[in-house]
C-alpha cells in the first residue's frame, strides 16, 4: 500500500474515531434529556393505543349496534324515529354526538343530514351536511348531492350548482350520472344552457351504460336549441 493510501486511512479511522468519540459525550452530557425523550414517546405511543383499543373501539361497537335500529327506521321512511330514537334506541342524532370519535358518529350525521331534507327542515339538513366526509367516495359523493339539494329547495342556486359538480366529480359511474342530470337540469334553470349542454353531453360520452344515458338524448337537444336562441 502506498503511503498516501496510508495516510488517507489513517485520516479515515481518526475522523470515524473521532465522530464516535462526540457522538458517546454528547450521549453523556445529554443523557437524562434523552432519557426523558425516550419515556415520553413510549408513553404518547402506549397512549394512543391503549385509548384505541380500550376506549375507541368499544364505542365503535356500541355506535355500530345503534346505527343498526337507526337504519332500520330510515329504510322505512320513519325518519323522525331514525332521528330522535324510539324511547329504547338511538337516533342518528345521539349517535352522531355521543360517539364523536368514531367512524359511525360521521355516518350517522349523513343520515341525519338526508333524513332532515326528507322532512323539509332543509336548514338543520345542511347544518349536518356542511363539511361532511368520510372514507367511502360513493357516500361523499351522495353527501354532496344531498346537500345541493337542500341548497336548492333554499334558493340557492350558485351553492346548488357547486355541491351537485362536486358530487358528480367524486362519484363513481353509479351515482355521477344522476347528478350531472340535476347539474344539467339546474343550469337549464338558471339560462346557463350551454353548461347545461355540456353536463348531458358528459353522460352520454362518459356514462353511456347509465340509465340517465338512454333518455338523454332529448335533454341534449333541448340544452343544444336554447343555447341556439
Amino acid at each position: 500500500m502506498s503511503k498516501e493510501k496510508e495516510y488517507a486511512t489513517e485520516a479515515s479511522m481518526e475522523n470515524v474515531e473521532h465522530a464516535l468519540s462526540t457522538t458517546e459525550q454528547f450521549i453523556e452530557d445529554n443523557q437524562k434529556t434523552l432519557t426523558i425523550i425516550m419515556f415520553a414517546i413510549i408513553i404518547v405511543v402506549g397512549g394512543y393505543w391503549a385509548t384505541k383499543k380500550l376506549y375507541i373501539q368499544p364505542q365503535e361497537n356500541e355506535a355500530q349496534n345503534a346505527m343498526f335500529f337507526a337504519q332500520n327506521y330510515f329504510e322505512k321512511d320513519s325518519f323522525n324515529l331514525a332521528l330522535n330514537g324510539d324511547g329504547m334506541n338511538q337516533g342518528f342524532l345521539d349517535i352522531a354526538e355521543g360517539y364523536s370519535l368514531t367512524k359511525s358518529s360521521k355516518l350517522a350525521k349523513y343520515y341525519a343530514g338526508v333524513s332532515y331534507l326528507n322532512l323539509g327542515n332543509f336548514d338543520e339538513a345542511i347544518d349536518y351536511l356542511e363539511g361532511f366526509s368520510c372514507g367511502d367516495e360513493v357516500i361523499n359523493a351522495m353527501g354532496k348531492g344531498a346537500l345541493a339539494d337542500a341548497y336548492l329547495e333554499k334558493g340557492n342556486t350558485s351553492k346548488a350548482i357547486s355541491n351537485y359538480s362536486s358530487a358528480a366529480k367524486i362519484g363513481n359511474a353509479v351515482v355521477a350520472p344522476a347528478y350531472l342530470l340535476k347539474l344539467g337540469l339546474v343550469y337549464e334553470d338558471a339560462k346557463e344552457y350551454n353548461k347545461a349542454l355540456e353536463a348531458y353531453t358528459r353522460i352520454k360520452t362518459d356514462f353511456k351504460a347509465s340509465a340517465e344515458a338512454r333518455s338523454i338524448d332529448k335533454y341534449i337537444t333541448r340544452a343544444d336549441l336554447l343555447s341556439k336562441k
